[in-house]
């Protein structure tokens, strides 16, 4: 794994993104993958490990997650600064002539790829949502919005391990040492010996802001041309079971996959959940 760094630009100067990076650097084929609202790029640790052989495989942590910048304007956390970054890294990898970008996105990933993807002239030749869909339930929101942003804090990193595994349950069935990277992943030690999440408590702000009414996307999902595979957990609250199924019958009409025993969001650590997003991203080769 190599770690890397892309300047992007706020409305109050410039930011640095932390992303990593897998797989031959030369190989045309490039795979982004975007993680959810809270989360930050080494998620994907387990996933890049697993396609690095075949793609370039890239992980970003947006700005105010992990080791990335905080912005200091809160206003700026949204899809409007999410999508110039985003745009600043596929100019960035697609610089040595690659022209074959997929994108695996969990929740607000999903979201932003769904949104790139959407757009004429797109770099983006394959999508894979990972529950996250047209319809947004304000509900949902609701429940995410109850420990999004909050900032609590632990006197040992056993106890934050047990609040990342509280509410992050919905990941679905993990193992001791996947709950343990998740937590060291997700999680830093203050300077006064204390534990606490890894992103700017900011980043809620205008989440929070849109909590009160469902968020509706058909507009974007229909101009999308690119082959799509459409994952879902089969307890999730945030892709409900009926809009999955009518996206099934729209727009690119991707392939739906479910898994049991898992809510939001499938954590793509497990193999049948890996092995569903390595078929779509392989399946002309």
């Amino acid at each position: 794994m190599r770690e890397y760094h892309l300047q992007g630009l706020n409305s109050r100067g410039f930011h640095r993104l932390h992303y990593t990076e897998r797989g031959d650097a030369a190989n045309p084929r490039v795979v982004i993958c975007e993680h959810g609202l809270t989360r930050n790029c080494r998620d994907f640790d387990a996933l890049g490990t697993a396609l690095q052989n075949d793609l370039r495989v890239i992980s970003v942590s947006i700005a105010g997650r992990g080791l990335s910048d905080w912005l200091p304007n809160p206003d700026d956390y949204g899809y409007p600064q999410y999508m110039a970054d985003m745009t600043a890294l596929m100019a960035r990898v697609t610089a040595t002539g690659s022209n074959d970008i997929s994108w695996v996105g969990t929740s607000m990933g999903g979201m932003l790829g769904m949104l790139l993807a959407s757009r004429p002239g797109t770099p983006i030749r394959r999508l894979v949502l990972n529950d996250i869909g047209t319809v947004i339930p304000k509900e949902s929101m609701a429940r995410i919005g109850k420990y999004a942003g909050k900032d609590p804090r632990f006197d040992t990193y056993a106890e934050v391990e047990q609040y990342v595994r509280t509410v992050s349950a919905p990941f679905g069935p993990l193992t001791d040492a996947q709950w343990q990277h998740l937590t060291t992943f997700n999680t830093r030690q203050h300077d006064d010996g204390r534990w606490g999440m890894n992103y700017d408590p900011a980043i809620a702000l205008p989440f929070r802001k849109a909590i009160d009414k469902d968020i509706v996307l058909w507009n974007y999902y229909d101009a999308i041309s690119c082959p799509m595979l459409l994952l879902r957990g089969e307890q999730s609250d945030v892709l409900p079971r009926e809009v999955a199924e009518q996206m099934t019958q729209r727009g690119p009409r991707p392939k739906l996959v479910e898994f049991a025993g898992v809510g939001h969001a499938p954590a793509l650590m497990a193999d049948d959940q890996i092995a569903a997003v390595r078929a779509v991203l392989l399946q002309d080769r």
